[in-house]
């Protein structure tokens, strides 16, 4: 039975055009740790997630929705992190040089889920939101 105040590592297999490229920023930028891999897919630990960098010729698609009016892009994925490791992290992704899509900002302020937010891009386009609650009983909250 799934527990729903149970955190389940998730599983997330995306595409890469180029993995050596996608292999170092995920290890030396978001500091991943790698695991098994093949020719065409690596595993990563991401914040104890399996994210599988997985092999496809490059596309060139792009979409956005607005969101608190900014053009979030779709798809993405992400991680919701503490809120110091969160404040941390984000000064390492501005010391890597790391280009957002959205700076860091706060979401919502004020209102239901207010939260940290930010995005970027992995070298071969796929689209990053890391995220952080100072009450992580917002997650899912919704307006009253």
């Amino acid at each position: 039975m799934i527990k729903p105040n149970v955190v389940y590592p998730f599983h997330l297999a995306i595409p890469v055009w180029d993995l050596n490229l996608s292999k170092k920023f995920y290890k030396d930028i978001l500091g991943c740790i790698e695991g098994r891999s093949d020719k065409n897919w690596i595993d990563m630990n991401l914040f104890g997630h399996q994210l599988v960098l997985h092999y496809k010729p490059k596309e060139n698609q792009s979409h956005t929705n607005k969101v608190d009016g900014k053009n979030v892009p779709v798809p993405h994925f992400g991680v919701i992190l503490e809120w110091n490791v969160f404040q941390k992290f984000t000064k390492r992704l501005k010391q890597k040089k790391v280009k957002f899509i959205i700076e860091p900002y706060i979401r919502f302020k004020g209102k239901a889920g207010e939260q940290s937010t930010m995005f970027f891009l992995d070298p071969c386009g796929n689209a990053i939101e890391f995220k952080s609650f100072k009450d992580f009983n917002q997650i899912f909250s919704k307006e009253s």
